[in-house]
């Protein structure tokens, strides 16, 4: 049976799925979710009762010709100081006809390139065409993913940088400063990378708000992926009052996103970005718009992105 089985390391993964790639198979999970045409169980978030990490698994199909996909893994926050990414996991792929196991890969890389990608989708259809500065806030794996695929969906100009920790957002500042046409600063306070920015990317695993609705210019997008769990709160109150609140799924977000459970927003309150692409519903509607997107994370970008992997390893053309 493992015969015909991929086996994909997180290099092979990342050599399969280029960037451009990912944010093609985003845009596809989201277009296949807002035109309901795609399988989404609900997903399963655990928090450990032994430490502060979180067990998750999703399962999902994207279509009638790519097979269901299964990622199970853990979010474990205190790798982020040891340099580590901070969620592991492995996703497997079955056939779309008989159900027998058709890939097994690495879901650590495969988890930042889709949820950068997922970013990058949202940012193309919610920030403004001239959206130029990212204020971001993060020094680890996403925050780094986030800013190289934001620059293929805008044309970034600078990039402010701020996480607690002076010698890693150093450290990431030198890196994203060896990308070409990106003028980097890492910054003292999340205030001083927020204040005037176009974009404001959240990736981080914070239980308090870094970024707060008083710093945001009209016109701003603020992405947020560390806010997956009740717990976890990037942005204050006055960030959802102020903005258009974009989701990934209304109803996951509604039961896993911290800064809308502590609202109480219902499903109803909150936009689709699927919906928004497929012209079901309006994201921004002025330039002045604040809106804000919240992504908790979705089986459908993990199902989207394996086939997209399976299918450049096989050499399948879609």
């Amino acid at each position: 049976m493992t015969d015909d089985v991929l086996f994909l390391s997180g290099d092979e993964v990342t050599r399969l799925l280029d960037p451009d790639a990912a944010i093609a198979s985003q845009r596809a999970a989201f277009r296949a979710l807002g035109s309901g045409r795609a399988d989404l169980p609900g997903k399963i978030m655990h928090p450990s009762r032994f430490d502060d990490s979180v067990v998750f698994a999703y399962v999902s199909r994207l279509s009638a010709n790519t097979g269901a996909v299964a990622k199970i893994g853990s979010v474990n926050p205190g790798n982020a100081a040891a340099g580590l990414p901070t969620v592991h996991a492995v996703v497997t792929a079955l056939d779309p006809v008989t159900g027998r196991l058709a890939a097994v890969m690495d879901g650590t890389a495969l988890t930042t390139l889709r949820t950068a990608a997922g970013s990058a989708v949202a940012v193309d259809a919610l920030a403004t065409p001239d959206s130029a500065d990212l204020a971001l806030i993060g020094s680890g794996t996403q925050a780094l993913a986030h800013a190289r695929a934001f620059a293929r969906v805008r044309d970034l100009k600078s990039v402010r940088l701020w996480s607690p920790n002076p010698a890693h957002r150093e450290r990431a500042a030198e890196a994203l400063a060896a990308e070409p046409g990106l003028a980097v600063e890492a910054v003292d306070s999340a205030e001083a990378a927020v204040t005037g920015a176009h974009l404001v990317a959240a990736c981080t695993l914070s239980t308090t708000p870094v970024v707060r609705g008083a710093w945001l210019a009209p016109g701003c997008t603020v992405v947020s992926v560390g806010s997956f769990e009740p717990t976890r709160c990037e942005v204050d109150a006055q960030v959802v009052r102020r903005a258009r609140v974009v989701v990934d799924d209304p109803e996951t977000a509604a039961h896993h996103a911290g800064p809308i459970t502590a609202a109480r927003l219902a499903p109803a309150d909150l936009i689709p970005l699927g919906g928004v692409l497929t012209g079901t519903h309006e994201g921004r509607t002025t330039p002045d718009d604040i809106v804000y997107y919240n992504s908790v994370g979705l089986g459908i970008q993990d199902a989207a992105a394996a086939w997209a992997v399976v299918h450049a390893a096989k050499g399948v053309r879609r």
